[in-house]
């Protein structure tokens, strides 16, 4: 077991839910942490959320279409953050345009991912996941 945790960021109730019970169905070896949004999941980051914190290390699996803070500005953000910057971040999104695509790896992602190519129920989310957590050195 690992001692990674996940800080799911998505707005769609339905796509968090889908991706949880489908680290629990493939044993995904992580803590998962949901946010809402951006600024939330911020909030979580920095230890400032008064419910909700994670340990490192920490993947993010960032939605990019959400209201208040998207995932864009959330970006932004971490990377201006001495502290957080150097946060592994995927993007998992539903949006398969380039211009997109081409500017959340601009934000030093380290993966994108739409959410249809990931398989059935998550699964080849999952299996991803686990696999990296697994095999990497997270900063």
């Amino acid at each position: 077991m690992t001692d990674v945790t996940v800080l799911l960021v998505d707005d769609d109730d339905v796509a968090r839910e889908g991706v949880l019970r489908s680290f629990r169905k493939h044993e995904v070896p992580c803590r998962v942490v949901t946010a809402g949004e951006g600024r939330e999941a911020l909030s979580i980051l920095t230890g400032a959320h008064p419910d909700k914190h994670v340990d490192t290390p920490v993947i993010v699996l960032l939605d990019l279409n959400m209201p208040g803070m998207d995932g864009f500005q959330f970006l932004d953000a971490l990377r201006a953050d001495p502290d957080l910057r150097r946060t592994v971040v995927f993007v998992l999104t539903t949006s398969a345009r380039d211009q997109d695509r081409s500017r959340a790896y601009d934000g030093h992602v380290a993966g994108y991912m739409v959410k249809s190519a990931v398989g059935p129920q998550f699964a080849r989310l999952a299996d991803f996941i686990g696999k990296y957590a697994r095999t990497q050195e997270l900063p």
